[in-house]
């Protein structure tokens, strides 16, 4: 240990040349006054150079600290000269930190905390599989009888509204695609309770407001879904109802009685409503619309008992339904027809009802045809009337009109053997028609000629 005499003496060498170095008023004179022996808690024994570059590396190191807080992370640090040397490490970004999950404890390998299976939103590791929670006896919550219990989805009976909003969609949907299997998926899927008598009635009265091919598809219906859907008392309920309802009914369709009859007919001959339906309304019909419907009903099953009347064909096929064959011949039977009769709206009737419109091609071909086969002013006079009221009505599209007479310029090689003069009557014919206002100039101009 040093004597007091020592340090007194090097207290005031210090004190010396601290005084002839710096001037009185700079902001480091705070040294001049009383330095004691230490700076940073060092004991200084050194000559006055040294004690002058450790006061600078004091300041500097001061001012370090103060901007440690806006400059983290720079790696700031100081040469042996005392300037400041900057680190290339850019600064790291706090999100960085956020994100990074390895340990802030400086412990372990560097690895995810929990295996990778601690973050936020995330059960156990990847790849982890559970197994079944097991009961426990002691949870204040346990209830025993809860243990074998089985959960199903109720769905609720429908009423009177929401019955027919969501079965008149189904059935209307059935029209367009025919799948009977489809819509008996769809009906075992609702609730639907004490309403199911009410499934045949709603699709016939559909079915009489539609077509005839939708009342075929409606019977095949009622085939389909007796028996997996409704029973036997169902139909017969169903129709039970619609005798009620017939004066109703005919507001809206005027020919209900007699389409209903057909609908009783064809119920029996399918075996889903009982023979003695009919017999069990002898003299109890007060309603003639009902008398009418049982009336129709009768006669079909009489005639096909004795006259070996199809039931199953009652309301025929739907247009997309029928051979080619059997729509070419219904063709050909309607312009004979109109030709006999002269009665264009009659016709314009039944070439809707044949529900063909892709086909009417096939209708135009015949007619030209025809007028070629005939050799005659008036059937060519009468053939170019019907087809102008047909197109003025847009029964026939110019498109369909088109692809029919451009079928009969392509054969007119195979027709002239069988008509010589062929090519003459046919442009006298189109000649006419374009005259009309039947075809267009372009049309005109593709007819061939001999």
């Amino acid at each position: 240990m040093k004597s007091t005499a020592e340090f007194a003496k090097v207290e005031t060498i210090i004190s010396g040349d601290l005084s002839d170095s710096f001037p009185s008023g700079d902001e480091d004179n705070t040294f001049t006054g009383n330095v004691n022996n230490e700076i940073n808690g060092n004991w200084i024994s050194a000559p006055t150079g040294s004690i002058h570059e450790a006061r600078l590396k004091a300041k500097v190191k001061r001012r370090l600290r103060k901007n440690s807080s806006k400059d983290s992370g720079r790696g700031d640090s100081l040469s042996d000269n005392g300037d400041v040397v900057r680190s290339v490490v850019p600064p790291t970004s706090p999100k960085g930190k956020l994100l990074n999950r390895r340990s802030k404890m400086g412990k372990g390998r560097g690895l995810p905390k929990k295996g990778g299976a601690g973050g936020k939103g995330v059960w156990g590791s990847p790849g982890e599989v559970y197994g079944e929670d097991e009961v426990d006896v002691k949870d204040p919550n346990y209830d025993a009888e809860q243990e074998n219990c089985v959960y199903e989805t109720v769905v609720l009976p429908l009423d009177d509204e929401t019955f027919e909003k969501t079965v008149t969609p189904i059935v209307q949907e059935y029209f367009e695609h025919g799948d009977a299997n489809e819509v008996a998926e769809l009906l075992a899927e609702l609730n639907l309770g004490c309403m199911r008598g009410d499934v045949p009635m709603l699709a016939v009265s559909l079915a009489l407001e539609a077509k005839a091919s939708h009342r075929e598809l409606t019977s095949r219906l009622l085939s389909e879904l007796c028996g997996c859907v409704l029973t036997a008392g169902d139909v017969e309920a169903s129709f039970h109802k619609l005798l009620k309802e017939l004066p109703d009914l005919v507001l809206d369709t005027p020919g209900a009685p007699q389409m209903l009859g057909q609908f009783i007919a064809r119920a029996v001959a399918d075996n889903i409503l009982p023979k003695s339906f009919i017999d069990g309304y002898k003299g109890r019909v007060d309603c003639e619309y009902a008398r009418a419907a049982l009336d129709r009903a009768a006669v079909l099953l009489r005639m096909s008992r004795w006259t070996g009347l199809r039931i199953d064909s009652l309301w025929g096929s739907g247009g997309g339904q029928r051979p080619v064959n059997q729509l070419i011949k219904e063709v050909n039977l309607l312009l004979k027809e109109f030709l006999l009769s002269g009665d264009t709206v009659e016709a314009e009737r039944c070439l809707r009802e044949l529900e063909v419109p892709h086909f009417h091609h096939e209708f135009v071909y015949e007619a030209v045809i025809m007028v070629l086969e005939s050799k005659g002013d008036r059937t060519l006079q009468m053939i170019l009337q019907l087809l102008k009221s047909l197109c003025a009505s847009t029964v026939i599209t110019v498109d369909q009109l088109r692809r029919g007479f451009e079928r009969v310029y392509l054969d007119m090689a195979d027709l002239s053997i069988d008509v010589p003069c062929a090519y003459s009557l046919l442009e006298q014919f189109v000649e006419q028609s374009f005259n009309a206002g039947v075809i267009d100039k372009k049309l005109r101009d593709l007819c061939p000629c001999r």
